[in-house]
């Protein structure tokens, strides 16, 4: 089989500076390159936080968030990629840091299995951030 590694997430928004400004106010991501697509008709950012990659768009034309995209258990009723997921260390101290950095927390999980959240960006997707479980 074929060797590969996860590069990057994208998401899809209504404009692009917002979420440039938000995906680094809130979660410290920074612009690595901005780049414009033609076949798409998107201008376009990738943004970085250490190794990990996120893909902001902003398509012209595009059709805004569906309101049942933007809560968790009604997003998992349709078929499509859903989210992506962060991982940190403890989710409470990262809630409380999030609360304090003005983020749209949508919806929170406390179970056996792990724990978790999930916060709205500024065009209200949704980011999961995940606490294992200890083994």
């Amino acid at each position: 089989m074929a060797d590969f590694s996860f590069h990057h997430g994208g998401v899809s928004v209504p404009d692009l500076d917002a979420a440039i400004d938000w995906y680094g106010r809130v979660l410290g991501f920074a612009v690595e390159k901005r780049f414009h697509i033609e076949a798409a008709r998107a201008q376009a950012a990738m943004m970085r936080k250490g190794a990990l990659r996120f893909e902001l768009f902003e398509v012209e034309g595009a059709a805004p968030l569906p309101e049942e995209r933007r809560h968790p258990p009604s997003d998992l009723k349709t078929h499509g990629n859903k989210h992506v997921a962060f991982q940190v260390d403890d989710l409470e101290a990262f809630l409380v840091e999030m609360e304090g950095r003005g983020a749209d927390i949508a919806f929170v999980v406390r179970e056996a299995f792990g724990k978790g959240c999930f916060l709205r960006d500024v065009a209200g997707n949704l980011i999961e951030f995940v606490e294992e479980a200890a083994a």
